[in-house]
């Protein structure tokens, strides 16, 4: 099933048991694919799972900001809103890698790139999207591709 299938049915679903957070939150993730798909639509290309995976992380990492400023601004309420709707969120996304598994394809990237420095770090990483595709997270990544990298 594809994902915006997957997404599609839980709002659905949700909207019959009458979860109107879980509503309210996947309808968040329904206007991100929307974009996308308008976006897609300028560009005469269709967006992908891996496009609408790309995006659910940046969702993330926006919602996860925002959270550190509520709880800092002393809004926990609103920290704790956020937080509910990165827990939606994640639960669209592929499960993530194990760190070993990680570090070992990073070990096999910088082999094959033959990265030498920092300069090196996009090779790895567009070895390391190729190697994994949606399963991989960016932001994890580039933290161990630098600390591997600068060592």
């Amino acid at each position: 099933m594809s994902l915006r299938k997957q997404i599609m049915d839980d709002l659905k679903t949700a909207m019959k048991a009458g979860q109107s957070d879980t509503v309210a939150q996947i309808r968040g993730i329904t206007a991100k694919i929307k974009d996308l798909d308008v976006a897609a639509r300028a560009k005469s290309a269709e967006v992908t799972d891996t496009d609408i995976i790309s995006a659910l992380r940046s969702m993330i990492k926006s919602r996860t900001e925002s959270a550190t400023m509520y709880r800092e601004g002393g809004r926990p309420e609103l920290a704790e809103k956020e937080e509910g709707e990165i827990a939606t969120i994640k639960s669209y996304l592929p499960p993530e890698l194990d760190e070993s598994a990680l570090k070992a394809g990073i070990v096999e990237a910088v082999q094959k790139t033959e990265a030498a420095g920092m300069k090196d770090m996009g090779k790895v990483m567009a070895a390391l999207k190729e190697r994994f595709g949606a399963d991989l997270d960016p932001a994890k990544a580039s933290a161990l591709v630098k600390a591997h990298l600068s060592a």
